[in-house]
């Protein structure tokens, strides 16, 4: 199995969603799996500089910005395209995801590649028979609460590119009880058979 390892958290020392995910694949793991690993606070870039709707930029017309952002977005695509398996690790900052992971999904997001249209007009995903496990932590937001609004985005998303086998560990409200709420997220990482 190929898995590929996301962790989106502006913390590199004392990220307590980092260090679950780490529990989480050393769970899943076999000997023989490839794992593919991205700190989405090491390199990413944000789309801008558009000149259309969608990641279209005629060649001739590409800044060095774009050319980097189209790079950085073949090899985000090319990734989840190989992976089987994908961790994403995420805190809830300020009610929603990290400005990074929503960085990542809007370079992942592409035409042809991860999604396309149909006929009818409708979207769909192009990413199949792929599982998701989403590492979700926070402070004090409940998760899938109505002041959540990372999980529902990121399981649409996932959806979005055809993921739809998706399990959610999560160490919510540690703010409240930390030791509680990492206990839970350990146990619910050992249930994964």
């Amino acid at each position: 199995m190929k898995i590929y390892q996301i962790d989106s958290s502006a913390r590199k020392e004392g990220s307590t969603s980092r260090a679950l995910a780490k529990k989480l694949l050393d769970k899943i793991k076999k000997p023989e799996d490839e794992v593919t690993y991205r700190d989405l606070d090491d390199e990413m870039v944000f789309v801008s500089g558009l000149t259309e709707s969608g990641m279209k930029i005629d060649k001739k017309d590409q800044t060095e910005h774009h050319k980097k952002m189209f790079e950085l977005s073949d090899t985000l695509v090319k990734e989840l395209k190989d992976s089987d398996i994908i961790i994403i690790s995420a805190p809830i900052y300020n009610y929603g995801p990290p400005a990074t992971l929503k960085a990542w999904s809007d370079l992942a997001a592409r035409v042809g590649e991860t999604f396309r249209f149909k006929p009818n007009g409708r979207r769909e995903g192009l990413l199949k028979n792929k599982r998701a496990y989403l590492v979700i932590t926070s402070g004090g937001t409940k998760l899938n609460s109505n002041e959540d609004f990372l999980t529902p985005w990121l399981k649409f998303i996932l959806n979005f590119f055809g993921i739809e086998k998706i399990d959610i560990i999560c160490a919510d409200q540690m703010a409240l009880d930390y030791e509680k709420s990492i206990k839970d997220a350990e146990k619910q990482i050992e249930s994964i058979s």
